[in-house]
């Protein structure tokens, strides 16, 4: 067995936390997976992995090998596949991060179809609304709505995402329908405070071709955007929030469109890559697919067209 190949079995033993797992993952026999275990740590002369009689865990310096192991393996399935037939079978993991309500709504639903296409592409799929680092956490492709912070990230535009402000019947009914961006002094919102910095995003409209601002008062703040929905939900006040994301939600009336003719300017949507080196060919048509699947969100100029 290749030191790759073994790489590979470590890899796939501490994800799954297990060698009975990781060999039927592999289709191996569990002897063959704890054997090449074993023969890298007698190589590298420590012990990469703690074992108990329910688990296995990562040690100090196993930690620090996974990280290179899955790059190592990563880079060997790319320069395999640069000299196979363009439609020959792709193959390898990738590991994705976006917004956990795009990933829930729009993305796990439609995951079978890749799969169905790509059986042996695996997806690692982390869904958060922070900004992780896409080279310490080895991350091969982002998703981000907004604008991102200067970087040497590799960013693909995908479209823009028309923003909504609303609110719920029950808050109306207590408050009031503002009419006017004069009429948001008396009333108040779900604030929003973004996951990295903390800071508590002001309240915006487009008027005249201007963009304002409002910091407006809230009995609450979150810093996801589920809770941030269920908030609003509970009648706390007034969000701001992509129109695709809170369609069901006016469609049945649990929630109401406010101010329609001062929306907060367009959210851009963007793919992005820790580096501008040679994409590998699963990292591309993944890719692609997931800019298909998200298209209904922006096409047209009306992100909540086709998301039936």
């Amino acid at each position: 067995m290749d030191r790759i190949e073994q790489l590979h079995i470590f890899a796939r033993v501490a994800h799954s936390g297990s060698f009975t797992q990781a060999a039927d993952q592999l289709g191996l026999p569990r002897a063959t997976v704890s054997l090449a275990v074993q023969q890298l740590e007698s190589r590298l002369g420590t012990r990469l992995l703690a074992r108990t009689t329910r688990r296995v865990a990562l040690t100090q310096d196993g930690q620090a090998l996974l990280e290179r192991a899955q790059a190592l393996v990563a880079d060997m399935q790319e320069l395999e596949q640069q000299f196979r037939p363009q439609g020959g079978a792709l193959s390898g993991r990738l590991r994705v991060d976006m917004p956990s309500r795009i990933a829930r709504r729009l993305v796990a639903p439609a995951l079978p179809g890749f799969f169905a296409l790509h059986p042996g592409v695996e997806v690692e799929l982390g869904s958060s609304d922070r900004a992780v680092d896409l080279v310490q956490e080895g991350v091969d492709l982002a998703l981000r709505v907004g604008t991102p912070p200067a970087s040497s990230l590799v960013a693909r535009p995908l479209g823009q995402l028309r923003m909504v402000n609303c609110a719920s019947p029950d808050y109306l009914a207590r408050c009031g329908t503002p009419r006017s961006p004069q009429d948001l002094a008396r009333h108040q919102a779900v604030n929003y405070a973004s996951p990295t910095s903390g800071r508590v995003e002001p309240w915006e409209w487009q008027q005249a071709g201007q963009v304002h601002t409002l910091a407006l008062p809230g009995s609450v703040a979150v810093n996801n955007a589920e809770t941030y929905i269920a908030c609003c939900l509970a009648g706390l006040g007034l969000i701001q929030v992509p129109a695709f994301d809170v369609r069901e939600h006016l469609q049945s009336a649990e929630l109401v469109e406010v101010l329609p003719d001062w929306p907060a300017p367009a959210m851009p949507m963007q793919l992005l890559y820790p580096h501008r080196r040679h994409l590998s060919r699963r990292l591309q048509v993944f890719s692609q697919w997931l800019a298909e699947v998200l298209a209904p969100c922006w096409e047209a100029g009306d992100p909540s067209r086709g998301l039936g």
